[in-house]
């Protein structure tokens, strides 16, 4: 079992007891509003148990990771990546956090301590996050991680039937903890 720990949180693999918490973050319509329409529960079951499998950096496949506040024990939400390509060591990152876990610098916290790891596990070159235009708080935390704006990919996906523009964000590995913020 994966554990990493920072300042404030325990960041460890996701496990068949983290099933309603899965579920409520993938069915709440506010914490999807930049991400996707709520699916259904057999469409996220089956997402919770492809997440169980056995995860390795190559399979392509997302490492799902659970947050948890160190003095509390609360679920805060989840962070992880999967690999887009081993040869150029790409990684795309991502998070989503439980409402009782936004605004408190927990994605920002758990994204550097992903980030660290991955670097320290693997040969990452170079780490890839997409996020919503609109999604103004996911884009304060890629920079706060030090990513950089790359581009912007026009109506990207469909999201409630209105396409939506993604942004672009990169950030080298050689370059990870040179953020200003």
């Amino acid at each position: 079992m994966l554990e990493l720990y920072t300042d404030n949180l325990r960041i460890r693999s996701l496990t068949p007891d983290d099933w309603q918490d899965f579920l409520s973050v993938h069915q709440d319509e506010q914490q999807n509003r930049h991400v996707r329409a709520p699916q259904s529960e057999p469409v996220i079951r089956d997402k919770f148990a492809e997440r169980l499998m056995p995860w390795r950096y190559e399979s392509g496949a997302w490492l799902t990771l659970v947050i948890e506040e160190i003095a509390t024990g609360e679920f805060i939400g989840f962070t992880g990546f999967y690999t887009v390509d081993v040869s150029l060591g790409q990684v795309e990152v991502g998070y989503m956090l439980s409402r009782n876990g936004q605004g408190r610098g927990y994605a920002t916290e758990s994204l550097k301590a992903v980030i660290d790891w991955a670097c320290l596990q693997y040969e990452v070159h170079k780490f890839i996050a997409l996020c919503s235009n609109d999604n103004l708080a996911s884009v304060r935390v890629l920079e706060k991680c030090g990513f950089l704006h790359e581009g912007t990919l026009r109506h990207n996906f469909r999201l409630n039937h209105v396409w939506v523009d993604d942004c672009y964000f990169g950030l080298l590995a050689s370059e990870r903890g040179d953020s200003p913020h």
